[in-house]
């Protein structure tokens, strides 16, 4: 079962980097080509059986006007979901669930939070726990198809790296998951006493996941057999419109407003 599924993932990383390659080409003779991702999208097949984790994904980013190789990013989690509904969430559309729908306690907490990474941390969890789905990266794609990753009876998929560390760049949940629930607590202490010394990782991001999971029982893939990062962009394409964008560049001073 898993070699064709290492074989996929070997061949779309091959791929992948061959049309980002080209894109370096591309750009530079349309340096102001961008594509759309749509912000929302129908399922193209219908889905034969239910499952108890809602077959919607969703992705957000600081824009859906993309690179080429962003958009083939999205294009290749397209076609292994073909019986999945697709929502791009932009920046206002974020702020706007979270103060329609969280607590007044949490949104405050939100719009304290600078960095987009660190408000995409809080609205991944808060989007899963509120109405579920499958979370992935702007970077981030799938290497089979989703109906196949997931099963019928699963409440929970978390993406487990070699060391059994857990990422966050791919979650799917049913409503109402305690370890998401648990997760958003923390983030919201982390954010009231000002824990900005670890950065946005230690903050919102993978550090909290992983302790709001700690020893408890759960589902979960290796990475390789589910979903990577970085194939089709990097972050040169990614943040083409908006230099030195990315979390990684953002000080830890300035992570959230006064």
């Amino acid at each position: 079962m898993n070699i064709p599924i290492l074989f996929s993932n070997r061949f779309i990383k091959i791929f992948a980097n061959i049309l980002k390659a080209f894109s370096y080409i591309f750009h530079f003779i349309f340096p102001k080509k961008r594509f759309k991702i749509p912000l929302h999208a129908k399922p193209l097949l219908k889905s034969k059986q239910s499952y108890t984790i809602p077959k919607i994904i969703w992705q957000t980013n600081y824009t859906n006007i993309v690179t080429l190789p962003v958009y083939l990013n999205y294009l290749c989690n397209r076609l292994f979901s073909l019986d999945y509904e697709y929502n791009y969430v932009g920046t206002e559309a974020r702020d706007a669930f979270l103060q329609e729908n969280a607590s007044a306690e949490l949104y405050q907490a939100f719009s304290k939070l600078t960095d987009g990474a660190a408000q995409a941390d809080v609205w991944r969890l808060f989007i899963l726990n509120h109405t579920g789905g499958i979370y992935m990266d702007i970077d981030a794609h799938i290497v089979w198809p989703l109906s196949k990753i997931i099963k019928p009876t699963d409440r929970e998929l978390f993406l487990r790296a070699k060391r059994g560390h857990i990422n966050n760049y791919f979650i799917a949940s049913a409503p109402h998951n305690p370890i998401l629930s648990d997760a958003l607590e923390m983030i919201l202490n982390n954010i009231q006493k000002k824990k900005i010394d670890g950065g946005v990782f230690e903050m919102t991001g993978p550090t909290v996941l992983n302790q709001a999971i700690a020893d408890k029982e759960i589902t979960s893939r290796l990475y390789k057999y589910t979903a990577i990062q970085g194939s089709f962009t990097n972050e040169y394409f990614q943040y083409m419109d908006k230099p030195r964008g990315k979390w990684t560049h953002a000080k830890n001073a300035d992570l959230l407003k006064d």
